[in-house]
């Protein structure tokens, strides 16, 4: 009787990982000695160990469940109600001709500073008026992402993040009494998104050369569900449009739960400080300023690229990596303290615009898209994209400021 043996190959460059099956690896000669879960257990214990010996065992859970529930109910749901509403607009957008118009309209700009087909304009709109996952929501329609190429549609996870609430940024400073220094931020973010959207295609084609010619959806598939929605009245589609785009909106919303929930809890506890007596009470967003007080040894850097004159301006990046409306909410602080200049609005209206939180929304993100895997080169892209605009928004400050 013959028996069949299958063999797993490794995926290659050109073929994505596959879902549930491990790439067979040659073992180095400590793994034959060392089990696979002792580094794990290690690392694991040693992040665990010093959070609890700063806050106390349990304080520190009990800030952990805390930040998780308020991230679960003030954030995560915040957000999914967003993409509810995006993605119904953008579902009626599409249904209409709305994003074929666009992509004829803005072809000529986007191509060469993006790479990007013209209706990706749309999802920076979005992202602008609302959050990072709005563009998600609309990349789910098959009739707008079958102008993208496989590396483009992955992109679209650092090109909508560069604009995420956006003008809820730039309304908050404007509110502070800063009116110019915005829209110098503005234009820093709008650098950042460049560098970050091509180095992202750039790693993705490296990583699957294949992905470069890709159509992400197949022209039969958009054909047919053209012709099924105009044989539809004009109410019917209207209401089908909104229905399904908020639908989509919702699965969106709960795709990013784990991201959300996991990565900015680790990035706020490593932010924040005890509660306001000095002491830690087990609320939510306690942490014990670890993130902080390593940026105020390079403190230097940050002076030359930014032209930070405090380290607690330092701060506000830091916490825009998991929360933008959290880095926000220091602005008041700092402002009562002296610490800021127009310099310092300019340099965090880019960076907290570029960044918005996508530490936290990353990783969802590119999991709901089905990319799971290339999330460590999307977040190396768009920390460099961050940067790029804090620093274009510093220079033209500068410039601004000479005449």
């Amino acid at each position: 009787m013959n028996t069949m043996i299958e063999n797993e190959t490794p995926p290659t460059a050109e073929q994505p990982p596959v879902a549930g099956k491990a790439s067979a690896r040659p073992k180095t000669r400590l793994a034959k000695y060392i089990p696979p879960g002792i580094p794990c257990l290690l690392c694991v214990g040693a992040i665990f160990w010093y959070i609890g010996s700063e806050m106390g065992v349990p304080q520190m859970l009990n800030t952990i469940m805390h930040t998780a529930h308020d991230l679960l109910i003030n954030t995560v749901f915040y957000l999914m109600s967003i993409c509810v509403i995006t993605g119904a607009l953008g579902r009626l957008f599409v249904e209409f001709g709305v994003v074929t118009m666009l992509e004829k309209m803005l072809r000529p700009l986007m191509r060469p500073l993006f790479n990007l087909p013209g209706v990706a304009s749309l999802g920076a709109v979005m992202t602008f008026l609302s959050d990072n996952p709005a563009i998600i929501s609309l990349s789910k329609d098959k009739r707008f992402s079958r102008y993208f190429k496989k590396f483009q549609y992955i992109s679209l996870t650092n090109f909508g993040t560069a604009f995420g609430m956006g003008l809820l940024v730039m309304v908050f400073m404007a509110g502070q009494g800063y009116f110019y220094e915005p829209l110098i931020g503005l234009f820093g973010a709008f650098c950042g998104c460049i560098v970050s959207t091509r180095l992202m295609q750039y790693f993705v084609i490296r990583a699957y050369p294949k992905f470069r010619d890709e159509q992400v959806v197949d022209t039969d598939e958009v054909e047919q569900v053209q012709q099924q929605g105009a044989e539809k009245s004009v109410f019917i589609r209207t209401l089908n449009a909104l229905l399904d785009g908020g639908r989509s909106g919702v699965d969106v919303g709960i795709a990013i739960i784990p991201g959300v929930l996991i990565i900015s809890t680790l990035v706020m506890i490593l932010t924040f400080g005890p509660s306001e007596s000095g002491e830690y009470t087990g609320a939510a967003y306690e942490g014990v300023k670890l993130l902080p007080w390593l940026a105020d040894k390079v403190n230097v850097v940050f002076e030359v690229l930014f032209g930070f004159h405090d380290p607690h301006l330092i701060a506000f990046p830091i916490t825009a990596l998991g929360a933008v409306g959290a880095a926000l909410g220091l602005v008041p602080n700092f402002i009562s303290q002296g610490w800021i200049d127009g310099n310092a609005i300019a340099v965090f209206t880019a960076i907290g615009m570029c960044w918005s939180g996508y530490l936290s929304t990353h990783t969802a993100m590119l999991d709901s898209l089905g990319y799971r895997e290339l999330t460590p080169k999307a977040i190396l892209a768009h920390t460099v994209g961050g940067l790029v605009a804090a620093m274009v928004a510093h220079m033209v400050y500068v410039a601004v400021a000479l005449f």
